[in-house]
């Protein structure tokens, strides 16, 4: 007489049951060393360079090295809020350009009424901050309003603002901005070259820069909008997120961004070029992408954003303390930025893996 009683999972279950609990486990070690790999590269980086150069790791050469560092890190600050909306911004180089001509001119003095007026330099730091602002929200307006690619928009801004730098300057090189003491317009060369501490003043921008966007991104109500429009946006726009108004603002925020870069820059050279900050851009987007944001958008991290900028400028100056030639030095660069999107696309497919085993293991019979 058969009885109707529940029968013990088979051995061949268990031990399926156990091979998925054990492959998720791995698959989860695995992710935790993607999220990590850049502060292992940078670990690795420093631990090269000194072993192949006594003065690599010295104060003076880490304090130079990380004001390197703070202007490509002002400037991914600015990118990483575009990327976690799943955009992408490549006129900033070209508002570095802009914001230092614009700098330059009104140092130089400016004709009003048939009168040379020479702003204070607080003055001229605010309208070149403004002026990058202002082709950030050209950009935004492209994209919310004519639905244009952020690809195309910000390709097409990064010509228009370069132009209009060449066009302001003649193509020419503003050479002196250290100002006049008669004409009160003096202090323009404190923001690049000053120190607090012995510590430069665009380091402490950079810091002061990376906890506003933290608070902003993990404690405002903009930082939740942020990463809901770029997880999906679709969904976001449905439980009333202003997917509009956010998108127009990171790319204001990265226009403000890119401009204060452009300043940092002048001011250390106390003069300003059209040409600066070609290619910036995307030494900015690789210092996003190597510290883990997805360029399509709903994940990332200030964290992650500023060491990858570390890695960039480390290498960077590094290879320059080796005297690695210039060439090298790009392909090197292009390397490592396609390295850290293989990577990231590797960390995806294990997070897939990983999610689908514990999926197993939770799904299987309890053992016996």
């Amino acid at each position: 007489m058969s009885t109707a009683t529940a029968q013990p999972p088979s051995t061949e279950r268990r031990e399926a049951a156990a091979e998925a609990a054990s492959q998720a486990k791995r698959l989860r070690m695995l992710d935790v060393v993607f999220e990590a790999r850049a502060f292992i590269a940078l670990a690795v980086l420093i631990i090269v360079f000194t072993l192949l150069s006594d003065t690599f790791l010295t104060v003076t050469n880490v304090i130079t090295m990380t004001k390197h560092v703070a202007i490509n890190g002002i400037l991914a600050l600015g990118m990483l809020l575009v990327i976690l909306k799943g955009g992408i911004d490549l006129s900033v180089g070209s508002i570095v350009g802009l914001s230092g001509v614009v700098a330059g001119e009104l140092l130089g003095g400016v004709t009003l009424f048939g009168v040379i007026a020479y702003p204070p330099v607080w003055v001229v730091i605010l309208v070149a901050i403004a002026v990058g602002t202002f082709v950030g929200a050209i950009n935004g307006i492209l994209v919310t309003r004519f639905n244009v690619a952020p690809f195309i928009a910000t390709l097409g801004m990064l010509y228009v603002a370069r132009g209009a730098a060449l066009l302001i300057s003649d193509g020419e090189t503003y050479p002196n901005l250290g100002g006049d003491e008669e004409l009160g317009n003096t202090g323009f060369d404190w923001l690049g070259t000053g120190k607090v501490l012995g510590i430069p003043v665009s380091i402490y921008l950079l810091v002061i820069l990376a906890a506003v966007i933290t608070v902003l991104i993990r404690k405002a109500p903009f930082g939740r909008w942020l990463y809901a429009t770029g997880g999906n946006e679709r969904a976001a726009e449905l439980s009333g997120v202003p997917v509009r108004s956010v998108k127009a603002r990171v790319y204001m925020i990265s226009g403000a961004c890119a401009a204060l870069s452009g300043l940092i820059i002048a001011s250390e050279l106390t003069s300003a070029a059209p040409q600066a900050g070609e290619t910036f851009e995307l030494n900015a987007i690789a210092a996003v992408v190597i510290g883990g944001a997805a360029l399509s958008g709903g994940r990332g991290n200030v964290r992650g954003t500023l060491v990858g900028a570390f890695v960039i400028g480390f290498l960077a100056d590094g290879l320059v303390n080796l005297g690695v030639s210039t060439f090298w030095q790009i392909a090197i660069k292009g390397a490592v930025i396609v390295l850290a999107v293989v990577l990231d696309q590797g960390q995806q497919r294990f997070k897939k893996r990983g999610a689908a085993a514990a999926a197993a293991a939770q799904t299987a019979p309890p053992k016996a």
